[in-house]
């Protein structure tokens, strides 16, 4: 059979450590026996990454901006151990706080649901979508580390060179200080976007944040929220049978581990990294977390959720069998291969994501999967059995 073909490249940033392995065995065993891959290639290991001072990360984010989509694998953030273990020049930001900043988009993360795998909470019967603002707060801050006694002031200079100062703290010896931003513009995307897509899948949409405390700053998202809300999207809402609230993080929180699952949530940019992790956690793991980045004028953005799975790579390095969970990484190239055929009125290539998505699940729910999965699962008449990472994917393979 001839290979599905499409017109215009598709991002691909490679990544590092497992996932850099099991990126290339899912293109080898899933995709190119089937499509015409057609990519425009960038290495975001964290070795090229060093080569090129960072570069090719910012490369790679205008890329997506030119070309409309992308598909990313999972990369290291390197801190003081991972610059003495790679030799780097310096510690790199997060590749992936970069793309976000470039796009300025929000990023969406629902959990892929398998039967025989029941979630930690047990109500949780539907899925919950995190929506994360991907840009700004701490991913764009500035640190400081204070040695001695001073004075800390935020200080503001207007373009008419009109001097605010605001004081911070007194120091009466070291420290640390840090500083952090948003955009009402930024905010706004955010927030349209998260209107839009629970809009779109019929889902009551929830924000939350902790503008007791930072009246301020978190007030402003609470505000911009409600303004767009009830000056753009409230009759929209009602006619859909949906509906849109507000409530202290922490309130959030406590009710959404008591729902039953099926709603949009909508976090601030760290809120979300870490909601979505415990969120995909409790439904089983982090390797079972669709994510994409929808930026504000239509690029997408497809990446694995979680990292890159460095104890598995140093058992992989050392000639040792892995059953490391690939199902994130090949729902990321799915989404990457479904937007391009919607972009390209292409129902082959549209087809053939659904039924790669199809195909891994029923793979799972008739009993072959990787530890992780293996330890969860229960279904009457079934015994799972534990495949190393490639049996795995040659197993979805033969189903598809």
């Amino acid at each position: 059979m001839a290979k599905i073909t499409y017109e215009k490249p598709i991002v691909e940033m490679q990544g590092d450590e497992m996932t850099r392995v099991l990126w290339d065995w899912i293109k080898e065993i899933l995709i190119e026996p089937k499509v015409a891959l057609k990519t425009e290639y960038y290495d975001l290991g964290l070795v090229c990454r060093d080569e090129t001072d960072d570069r090719v990360t910012f490369e790679a984010g205008e890329a997506i901006k030119r070309l409309g989509v992308g598909v990313k694998c999972a990369t290291i953030t390197p801190n003081n151990q991972r610059k003495e273990e790679y030799n780097l020049k310096r510690l790199y930001p997060s590749p992936n706080g970069t793309i976000r900043a470039i796009l300025d988009g929000t990023v969406f993360r629902t959990p892929i649901l398998v039967k025989g795998i029941t979630p930690y909470i047990p109500t949780w019967t539907a899925p919950i979508t995190i929506a994360r603002h991907a840009y700004g707060d701490v991913y764009k801050a500035t640190d400081v580390l204070v040695n001695d006694a001073c004075k800390a002031e935020l200080v503001v200079t207007k373009t008419n060179g009109e001097v605010e100062k605001y004081p911070v703290h007194d120091f009466k010896g070291a420290g640390v200080l840090q500083g952090m931003h948003n955009t009402d513009k930024s905010i706004t995307a955010f927030a349209r976007s998260c209107f839009n897509f629970a809009l779109s899948a019929k889902q009551d949409l929830w924000l939350g944040t902790k503008d007791t405390i930072s009246k301020v700053y978190d007030g402003r998202f609470k505000a911009i929220f409600a303004d767009l809300y009830e000056n753009e999207f409230k009759s929209a809402y009602e006619k859909a049978g949906i509906k849109y609230e507000y409530t202290l993080i922490d309130d959030c929180v406590a009710r959404i581990i008591r729902s039953n699952g099926g709603m949009v949530w909508a976090c601030k940019n760290y809120d979300g990294d870490v909601m979505s992790d415990m969120l995909a956690t409790a439904y089983g793991s982090l390797a079972m977390m669709s994510s994409v980045l929808v930026s504000p004028d239509g690029n997408y953005e497809y990446e694995a959720a979680h990292g890159t799975v460095t104890r598995h790579y140093y058992k992989y390095r050392a000639g040792e069998e892995t059953s490391t969970n690939p199902v994130a990484t090949i729902f990321a190239w799915s989404g990457a291969l479904r937007k391009r055929g919607e972009s390209e009125n292409n129902t082959a290539l549209m087809q053939f994501a659904d039924d790669l998505e199809r195909a891994t699940v029923q793979t799972i729910e008739s009993g072959y999967m990787t530890g992780d999965l293996a330890l969860l699962f229960k279904a009457e008449g079934i015994t799972p059995k534990k495949l190393n990472s490639r049996d795995f994917l040659n197993a979805i393979a033969e189903r598809l």
